[in-house]
């Protein structure tokens, strides 16, 4: 190991101790209940519920993955993603928010997004809450992977060892953070976390910028690879068999741009519809410890978003450029859509001081830590709170719930880690599926819970159920068939499960007149505001 190396290892082992007494100071609170081990209490302030609720949704995929989609075919995809994940946000923040906190509190103070739902209809026998509790487990473990190999991409690179090792050192170090700490922990830590980030991708912005020639020359090289700069075209860089972009006399080769039309557009655009379905979001929105903290918590997160997108996107224009401009700068040689994903590390290892690269790198593993955690924890609820001991074993106690969410959080890393044992996955593809199996299962579902008092049990079970299937078919079935139906999953499957919870709700009995007394004294707000 040579000495930038050691002085990168000593910047990000400096972090993750300091990670890892966070759960530490944490570790009793959290301990002291259930209640406390997986929301914390309704005890979140303003700016920690929103920076952890961004620091986990963004995770690793902010770093690299947004980066690496504009390093490799331009602005269009990475920046009508980005737009629609800042109106997303913006509308989660703004409609939901306020109702979920206070129904949440009025729904039997559940703790937990399978509980809400099921305490939300008054159910007696858990179906609800059951199949919310599996949808989580399977696409928290998807999610959980795609951090993973974040993790793997990022020691790997950095210290030239081999990926599936590093990969299981990542998964080892999260996993013991988040059986230490839980939601308390995983949330103070993702305040520090988000500051991490934004810190790092400024670093980054600014040293890529100045090495490319300033924003003026960015642009002007920009321009010259044909759709890199278009909102509505498509960079093709010319790629061999073996996927690697083919290099002509030291510079990258392009094709000519591919269009990049209304339904790409509408498809990128839907990202922002999977917030509604976003457990790692909505609990946020549950532990704040005052409802009209609320509003400060919204424009704090609209900052961080609006910029760390914004900024990533650039990261990944720079990178591309300097590689083009100026070949030697960066060791892009071999480059394949997956490695792309690299941009931000070898920005920062080309660039800076190696200690200063050591905490940019500390960027990235904030990003990742700040979402696995919560995939995690988020998971094993589902599971021990919900399926456990709502429906396996009622009388347990709270001890025997926490030992059971731990045994869960063993079981779903293991089968995240063998999710994540290809290095070759690209990690804005993985994310992309599981960020549509939420948005599609439970954003619906969650809008029509709040604000439409006829919603019926039967009909969220279909929309559940009926988004989760759509996801699966779509992606695995429709979309090959290419035009039209190529969109974004999340899109079709979005509007299909709100089709069936309308259907569904209008074709069953009216809920109870206990469940539509709850529905108004939430919209009211009396006695459950603050």
């Amino acid at each position: 190991m040579d000495g930038s190396t050691l002085q990168i290892l000593i910047a990000m082992g400096s972090y993750m101790a300091v990670v890892i007494v966070i759960g530490l100071v944490y570790a009793k609170r959290a301990n002291a209940s259930s209640e406390n081990y997986f929301l914390g209490g309704r005890s979140l302030g303003p700016w920690v519920t929103a920076m952890s609720a961004e620091a986990s949704d963004m995770s690793g995929w902010l770093l690299m993955g947004l980066p690496g989609v504009a390093y490799w075919c331009g602005l269009a995809d990475a920046a009508w993603t980005a737009i629609g994940l800042a109106v997303g946000t913006y509308f989660n923040w703004l409609i939901v928010s306020r109702r979920l906190r206070r129904y949440s509190i009025r729904a039997n103070n559940s703790i937990t997004l399978p509980e809400f739902f099921s305490n939300r209809f008054r159910e007696n026998k858990k179906i609800v809450c059951s199949l919310a509790a599996l949808f989580i487990l399977i696409f928290f473990t998807v999610y959980a992977s795609s951090c993973f190999v974040t993790c793997g991409k990022l020691f790997s690179t950095l210290f030239g060892a081999d990926y599936v090792p590093m990969m299981i050192v990542g998964a080892v170090f999260v996993l013991i953070y988040t059986i230490l700490g839980g939601f308390l922990a995983e949330s103070a830590s993702d305040f520090m976390q988000g500051v991490v980030m934004f810190v790092a991708l400024t670093v980054i912005v600014i040293t890529g910028t100045v090495k490319a020639g300033g924003i003026g020359a960015v642009f002007d090289n920009a321009r010259e690879i044909p759709g890199f700069l278009e909102f509505f075209g498509l960079a093709e860089p010319v790629v061999s068999e073996a996927g690697e972009q083919l290099v002509s006399n030291g510079r990258p080769l392009f094709g000519e741009a591919s269009d990049y039309g209304f339904l790409s557009v509408c498809s990128m655009l839907a990202w922002g519809l999977g917030y509604f379905g976003m457990p790692q979001v909505l609990l946020r929105f549950m532990a704040i410890r005052k409802e009209k903290e609320l509003k400060l918590s919204r424009r704090v997160a609209m900052i961080w978003v609006v910029i760390s997108l914004a900024v990533a996107v650039f990261i990944g224009i720079v990178g591309r450029i300097i590689s083009m401009e100026n070949p030697d700068a960066l060791n892009t040689i071999h480059l394949t859509k997956s490695s792309a994903e690299n941009i931000f590390i070898t920005l920062s290892t080309s660039f800076l001081p190696p200690i200063i690269a050591g905490f940019v790198m500390a960027g990235i593993l904030a990003a990742t830590i700040s979402s696995s955690d919560s995939y995690l924890l988020i998971a094993a609820s589902a599971f021990a709170k919900n399926i456990y001991q709502g429906v396996v074993k009622r009388k347990a106690t709270d001890k025997q719930v926490m030992t059971m969410s731990r045994i869960t959080l063993l079981a779903i890393a293991l089968i995240a880690i063998i999710i994540a044992l290809d290095e070759d996955s690209i990690i804005f593809s993985i994310v992309s599926f599981a960020w549509a199996g939420f948005g599609a299962t439970f954003g619906p579902l969650m809008l029509f819970s709040l604000f439409w008092k006829r919603t019926t049990r039967a009909g969220a079970i279909a929309g559940m159920i009926g988004g989760a299937a759509m996801v699966f078919i779509w992606k695995l079935a429709i979309s090959g068939l290419g035009g039209a139906f190529a969109i974004y999953e999340l899109l079709p499957a979005f509007i299909f499960s709100a089709i069936c919870i309308v259907v569904v709700s209008l074709l069953t009995p009216a809920p109870s007149k206990e469940i539509e007394e709850d529905f108004e004294i939430v919209k009211s707000g009396e006695g459950v505001s603050d």
